[in-house]
């Protein structure tokens, strides 16, 4: 990368560019509201009625929406689902998403850089419900890199305040860099908590996923909380780093009917017939049976060449195999991101899309 480029990079992502300290995707959804044009057959208007808010609550079209690659605990119903209208999406500017990157280096037992680039689009959504942080940090003298992405539903309330507050709670936890996993756990379930009882107006119904990635020494902690996805490039070959967490599972689908709830068919596997997610943070009409507990991986660092974080409207249609071919060669980890959205989009994704790609260059 140039110098030019690092020294902008380096800008945009500093205190000092007013950029940052707005809210990410105002910005975002101006320079896409006239980037994409919409056709659709048979005449079927592009409506909110023919596009739903959210991929994860269920609506009158979105039947298909939360199905996702791969094999599921439970069978769907032999009935087929009603097929949604056909929609057709043309972007006159593929470029027109919110992308950027960055570079540093870790301390611990030894020293490497790594470099980052993010990339967020509304797609064909009427709304942006995605977020997502990147954030590089002293905390106890050490060097620490938090990357997580956050898909909200039912508002974008939730997926906000993550944004604006899980690093902030973590990185302050008194464990944190002594039991990592332990302060992960208690600051994800007392965020949850912290949000519920902050939020008194309508996006307290609310909810989303996140999906972290913590960079502290010679380790990745990946910390996941709903469908959104971690998964790394390990010498040419996808490793998933976070399982989704689904209703159709039959380890949450027992979690779920022990807390005294239920799932049903409703187009795919719902807690309550309502959510596709059997985890998210907020959802408090759901509590207790969705919960923000994370699941944990840890993984050395050196073993890994690259990790994808990333909404499910990358992952609903592109697996995680293709995720790793699709950028393994490509050096730039903002080019790399960007690269993946607009595979998805062209792959049909019918909602917000966003991608945060690490790559590591170990000395």
């Amino acid at each position: 990368m140039k110098k030019e480029k690092e020294d902008q990079i380096k800008y945009q992502n500093s205190d000092q560019n007013p950029e940052v300290r707005k809210k990410e995707y105002g910005s975002m959804n101006e320079s896409t509201e006239d980037a994409v044009a919409s056709t659709v057959s048979s005449a079927v208007p592009l409506t909110s009625e023919t596009v739903p808010a959210s991929s994860h609550i269920k609506s009158s079209t979105d039947a298909d929406s939360t199905s996702h690659l791969g094999d599921s605990d439970l069978e769907a119903p032999s009935e087929p689902p009603v097929p949604a209208p056909e929609i057709v999406m043309a972007a006159k500017d593929p470029h027109a998403l919110f992308s950027g990157g960055g570079f540093s280096f870790l301390t611990g037992n030894r020293n490497g850089k790594f470099s980052y680039g993010y990339s967020s689009f509304k797609g064909k959504r009427a709304s942006m419900e995605d977020f997502f942080e990147t954030r590089i940090s002293e905390v106890d003298g050490q060097m620490v890199a938090f990357f997580g992405v956050f898909d909200g539903h039912g508002g974008s309330g939730t997926a906000e305040y993550l944004k604006n507050n899980l690093f902030k709670n973590l990185s302050s936890h008194p464990d944190f860099i002594k039991d990592t996993k332990t302060a992960i756990v208690e600051v994800f379930r007392q965020t949850d908590a912290d949000y519920l009882n902050e939020e008194k107006g309508p996006q307290r119904d609310a909810g989303s996923t996140a999906s972290t990635a913590l960079l502290l020494g010679d380790r990745i902690f990946v910390a996941n909380v709903g469908d959104s996805r971690v998964v790394a490039c390990r010498a040419g070959s996808a490793i998933p780093l976070s399982n989704d967490h689904k209703p159709d599972r039959s380890d949450e689908r027992q979690r779920i009917e022990q807390a005294g709830g239920f799932i049903i068919w409703a187009g795919t596997w719902r807690v309550g017939g309502v959510l596709a997610v059997s985890r998210a943070f907020g959802d408090k009409l759901l509590k207790p049976y969705v919960v923000a507990e994370p699941e944990i991986q840890e993984e050395e660092i050196d073993a890994v060449d690259f990790i994808i974080i990333a909404s499910d409207g990358l992952w609903n249609v592109i697996s995680n195999k293709d995720a790793v071919a699709l950028i393994e060669n490509i050096t730039d980890a903002e080019v790399a991101s960007k690269e993946l959205i607009k595979e998805a989009f062209v792959r049909g994704s019918s909602d917000n899309i966003t991608c945060v790609v690490v790559r590591f260059d170990i000395s």
